[in-house]
């Protein structure tokens, strides 16, 4: 038996302190926000219908629909029709060797753990940057200088810390696709020589402000190969930045808690930041969490400020230095403006995002949608904070199909009418048998069901003592207030588009089990949580509108030596150890792939695939690993090609642009620069198969 791999960190989730310093203002050093006493949920009235025969019923359900609807229901939709378009007429490769055993999609070599300063990948693929940060995209935009950056070029060049990712079909340009990127922070310590945290320059925070927000780029494949290039200057091109327009729709729209003495209408805002992972609608826009807010916001004033993870004192960044609008002492307000989920249509330039109130406001990990049997819109969210909650928004209105103006622009209003929910979760175990340990109950799974409590509709709030404006701009408070589960860092959220489960990436929670803190339950059975889990969520009769749920844990994630992991019951021999899930994404055979933030376990992060069916249920597979200090980010699987976001490279403790603690992706001598990288095949045959 092997021993277990070793920590590689005393840090909260692995990450390194200067991660924790830029990506998210060192929240785990501070009092979780979240102190409220609502009890884990033990009085949660048993279904009729027992929680095995609706995960069952779930299935059955689910499979037989899938050839009628996968098309529309599916949250990576829009990316299965780009893979088909751009593998339209490809040519069978050459004869080739046997592939790997394993389940469909997932029949390669895995990567082993490593430490690698490159992106390694498994042996017969190949891979190349798509694009990084400073690559000019817009028209007039100059080349990439890191000695020589300003906020305008910043403007029109590719932001940075992509992480999101999301590829749209382009009809009509050959080999052509649209790119999307989110741009979470900026980490000055890695972009500026000689910068001085203490005295930031306005030129610095300026460029800063333009290297945050969102990307729109077309990407060109190269044919033959699965390389991916940008188009510089393409019509569709766009950047938005922490300045940039963006309106504020739903029903907190033009709310006195979101008006400010720039805005007095309450429905103008300008920029988002720090967006976190996102999603891809049915009909053909993007969603983009806006995720760590709190750190840019100096000098707290409130109790509700507080609940959001704000500081009382000055920023990291300095920002409230150079505009009164991130000091809550000048424009208390302003703060509430952020925290939203936005919506972007990326094929229309012209048009300008929407921050949707109706989805609520607090941490958005990601928003990740499906259909009803109806056609209407479910959001499924996680808020990244421990102990915080899960969510789903249920729209009130039906998608139109096709691509006319008028279905268009009857699409976008989908997400501004509609109820939000927030998760109570029960275990169907005795409590005696969560002991904190990881150890599995005696009927041999971490399971049980769940409500969907009603938090808004519209005007009309369900949460006693909260007006609805105050439900959607302090939903922390109106989940803590109907005591909905606390959770170990509810991240990304994604349903297959094969059997309609939901799944759960729970990053970890070091603080879960401390004296004060919530103990461990059922859904979050570790103590001092290091490597996080997965949770795996059946709607009662798969109707995404419904109100109660069946779950239980699919992955417990750590060293499968170690006894408190768990692969949903696959031999633990023959897996990868996989630390804190973060992003997750499908394949079209229906694997669940997930990327990683924080390896606790004596590797860089990296790219995974699990089976989620059939009798390979549970092999987990790493695909690949980042560079020194990197997250995975993104990612987006087709047929013939995986993208990743590499985050962060380079971003270890100590590091600076005059001392480097990586080279990639472009050699010694060279700035440390975010990056987008392709991976496919050298054979040109499909992923894994």
């Amino acid at each position: 038996m092997r021993n277990l791999l070793p920590l590689i960190s005393s840090h909260p989730g692995g990450r390194s302190a200067l991660t924790c310093r830029f990506r998210c203002g060192d929240a785990c050093f501070k009092e979780t926000p979240n102190t409220s006493d609502n009890e884990y949920a033990g009085d949660i009235i048993a279904r009729a219908v027992s929680r095995r025969s609706m995960m069952r019923a779930a299935a059955v359900v689910t499979v037989a629909a899938a050839a009628g609807t996968a098309a529309l229901t599916g949250p990576n939709a829009p990316q299965a029709e780009a893979a088909a378009l751009a593998g339209h007429g490809h040519k069978p490769g050459p004869p080739h060797k046997p592939a790997p055993s394993g389940a469909r999609g997932l029949r390669f070599s895995p990567v082993a753990p490593n430490k690698n300063d490159k992106v390694t990948v498994p042996d017969g693929y190949s891979q190349n940057v798509v694009i990084r940060w400073g690559e000019p995209i817009l028209r007039g935009a100059p080349a990439f200088n890191p000695d020589k950056q300003t906020a305008k070029a910043q403007a029109g060049q590719f932001g940075y810390n992509n992480d999101f990712l999301s590829l749209l079909p382009l009809r009509g340009e050959r080999g052509r696709q649209v790119l999307v990127a989110n741009h979470e922070y900026t980490d000055e310590i890695l972009m500026f020589r000689g910068y001085d945290p203490a005295n930031p320059t306005r030129e610095q925070v300026e460029i800063a402000w333009a290297a945050h927000g969102l990307s729109v780029v077309v990407v060109q494949e190269e044919h033959r190969t699965g390389k991916l290039g940008p188009v510089s200057r393409h019509p569709l091109n766009r950047r938005l930045t922490a300045t940039s327009e963006f309106r504020v729709t739903g029903p907190a729209a033009g709310s006195p808690l979101l008006r400010t003495s720039a805005d007095r209408t309450g429905r103008k805002v300008l920029g988002t930041l720090n967006n976190c992972a996102g999603g891809t609608t049915p009909w053909g826009t993007t969603l983009h969490g806006e995720e760590n807010f709190n750190q840019y916001f100096a000098n707290a004033t409130t109790a509700e400020h507080k609940r959001y993870g704000i500081g009382t004192g000055a920023t990291e960044r300095k920002w409230e230095r150079f505009d009164r609008r991130f000091d809550l002492a000048k424009e208390p307000n302003e703060a509430n403006r952020f925290g939203w989920v936005v919506e972007l249509d990326p094929y229309d330039p012209d048009s300008t995002p929407r921050k949707r109130t109706a989805l609520g406001r607090f941490k958005h990990e990601a928003a990740e949608p499906r259909l009803t049997a109806d056609g209407r819109p479910v959001v499924y969210m996680g808020d990244d904070e421990k102990f915080d909650y899960l969510y789903k928004f249920v729209s009130s209105k039906r998608m139109k199909k096709g691509t006319s103006r008028a279905a268009r622009e009857h699409n976008l209003t989908l997400l501004d009418e509609g109820t939000l929910y927030v998760a109570k979760l029960t275990g169907d175990s005795p409590a005696a048998e969560i002991d904190g340990t990881g150890k599995l109950p005696t009927d041999g799974e971490f399971d049980g069901s769940g409500v969907w409590i009603p938090l808004a509709t519209g005007t009309t709030s369900h949460v006693p003592g909260m007006t609805a404006d105050e439900v959607y701009v302090y939903t922390r408070l109106a989940g803590d207030k109907v005591g909905a589960t606390k959770m170990d860092r509810p991240e990304d959220v994604e349903p297959s588009p094969r059997t309609g489960r939901v799944y759960v990436a729970l990053t970890n929670n070091s603080d879960r089990g401390k004296e004060g803190k919530a103990p461990a339950d059922e859904a979050n059975p570790r103590n001092a949580n290091k490597h996080g889990q997965i949770l795996e969520l059946a709607e009662n009769w798969d109707d995404p509108a419904g109100d109660g749920f069946a779950w239980r844990l699919f992955l417990v994630a750590g060293d499968p030596n170690d006894p408190s992991t768990y692969f949903a019951g696959f031999p633990k021999e023959r897996v990868s150890p996989i630390s804190c899930p973060d992003n997750v994404a499908f394949d079209d055979h229906g694997n669940l792939w997930i990327s990683t933030d924080g390896n606790q376990l004596g590797s860089h992060d990296g790219l995974f695939g699990v089976a989620t069916h059939g009798d390979r249920r549970g092999e987990l597979k790493q695909f690949l690993t980042v560079p020194a200090g990197a997250e995975t980010c993104g990612p987006v699987i087709q047929d013939r090609r995986v993208l990743v976001a590499v985050q962060h490279p380079g971003e270890v403790d100590g590091a600076s642009v005059e001392k480097p603690a990586s080279t990639w992706p472009d050699g010694p001598g060279k700035i440390v620069r975010p990056s987008v990288v392709a991976v496919w095949r050298k054979d040109g045959r499909d992923i894994g198969v």
